[in-house]
């Protein structure tokens, strides 16, 4: 049996990534962190969160969740920049991967290390690594 920090490190890795996917499967697995459970399951049930293909409402929802890491730290054009880019998502004008990179970006610059850690950063610097 894994111990709980293991799982807590798990979900901490993995939750900005399913909520990015699934906000119910976010929900779901917030729920289940709060209980004891093993940490097959609390991977199974991320595993199964990232097969599920993101929404527009939920990338939306990440995306602004994870924005509040910098909107008391940022300059204005910042700010400025993340409202015309999920704008301009909710019409089709950018990709998910715009919006990533420009998570990435801020969290590289602002040296958020909850994020450069997180899966939905590392898994997107593999992606343009390639």
């Amino acid at each position: 049996m894994k111990h709980r920090y293991d799982i807590e490190m798990l979900w901490k890795k993995y939750k900005y990534e399913v909520m990015w996917h699934d906000q119910n499967s976010y929900n779901r697995i917030r729920k289940m962190m709060k209980d004891k459970y093993e940490y097959y399951e609390v991977r199974d049930m991320i595993h199964s969160a990232l097969l599920i293909e993101p929404s527009k409402g939920s990338v939306v929802n990440a995306f602004s969740h994870v924005w509040g890491y910098f909107k008391k730290i940022c300059e204005p054009s910042e700010k400025e920049l993340f409202k015309k880019l999920k704008e301009q998502y909710v019409l089709d004008q950018v990709e998910t991967t715009t919006l990533i990179y420009f998570i990435y970006c801020m969290a590289m610059f602002y040296d958020v290390t909850y994020l450069k850690d997180s899966s939905l950063i590392k898994n997107f610097k593999i992606k343009i690594a390639n």
